[in-house]
């Protein structure tokens, strides 16, 4: 199996990244929250539609010393991903509570925001007892004709090979759900919304698992709506069979608020359990780290009590 490069990340909270390590195909550490208990390559040879590997550029840290601080800290911006792998996070065995979610970064499908958007919500979701995989989906995409067909392949990919893995890492296969941001709530939306349609050709049999999403969680989703008359896009109309959806925006936000909106109505019509939380301001790219003189953020607060309302973790002590 060729060798790949990849990113050791400090604790989440910290943002911090370490010098390069190399990795032979899956590498196993001791379980903790500040970093992945297991790192699994997606695909085992190339993913589907890749050019050939000699094309492409070193994965790396695209973050600049004069980009904007989210909160005061910087971000990991992770651009040049060739190799797709999930970065596997379990809380300690007797936290466990069953549940587990794919996360899927944002980025607007040019880079990840590994930290902010994944290591960081990977350890919210561990103190919560939920395991988490955060999702290292393929990117740069923008440029192609379809700029989100391999990051969907990908996050159907993920979603079949964690549901192949659950007695092994103690998850109900019937418990397994995605949370995206932005470009990634696209594929978080994507494989909810279209759960049958597998979007290249089998090449093993993890993939003859199910890549349905038995929830999904949507932050400042894009790339829902048309450009010209923010309808939601015909492809992504829900159905009966459609998973749950809890939905957050910020009526500032520069991707438009309609995302999270016209699907919400949509999933209404189709009587499918949704929740919609829309904040007044807060703009965009915040994670769960506060944003000034909004409550926003709160909506971790929000996400818990609608976990424990779906039977995906048990209520809290008062």
């Amino acid at each position: 199996m060729a060798l790949v490069s990849e990113f050791k990340v400090h604790a989440a909270r910290v943002g911090r990244l370490l010098a390069p390590l190399v990795l032979l195909g899956v590498v196993t550490f001791s379980s903790s929250a500040a970093e992945p208990t297991t790192i699994i390559n997606l695909w085992p040879g190339s993913p589907p539609d890749e050019p050939p590997a000699a094309t492409v550029e070193a994965e790396a840290d695209l973050t600049k010393p004069t980009d904007r601080l989210i909160a005061g800290r910087r971000i990991i911006k992770l651009g040049n991903v060739s190799t797709p792998q999930l970065h596997v996070y379990l809380p300690p065995p007797e936290r466990r509570n069953g549940s587990m979610v794919v996360v899927c970064p944002g980025g607007g499908f040019t880079i990840l925001a590994w930290d902010l958007e994944g290591t960081e919500v990977a350890a919210w979701l561990n103190a919560q007892g939920i395991a988490a995989a955060v999702l290292k989906y393929r990117v740069p995409t923008r440029s192609r004709e379809n700029r989100w067909l391999a990051p969907v392949q990908d996050t159907q990919r993920a979603l079949s090979l964690v549901r192949s893995r659950a007695s092994e890492w103690s998850v109900a296969p019937d418990r397994i759900g995605t949370l995206g941001f932005s470009a990634g709530g696209f594929t978080a939306a994507h494989v909810g919304l279209q759960p049958t349609q597998r979007l290249y050709e089998p090449v093993d049999a993890v993939d003859r698992v199910s890549f349905r999403p038995d929830f999904v969680v949507l932050v400042y989703p894009g790339f829902l709506v048309t450009d010209d008359t923010r309808e939601l896009k015909p492809e992504l109309t829900p159905t009966k069979s459609t998973p749950p959806f809890f939905l957050v925006h910020a009526a500032d936000d520069r991707v438009p608020s309609e995302n999270s909106v016209q699907l919400f109505l949509a999933l209404r019509r189709a009587e499918v359990p949704a929740e919609l939380h829309v904040y007044q301001n807060g703009g965009h790219g915040y994670g769960l780290r506060p944003v000034a003189d909004s409550p926003v953020t709160s909506w971790a607060d929000r996400c818990e009590a609608w976990f424990i309302g779906q039977g995906l973790m048990p209520a809290k002590a008062r």
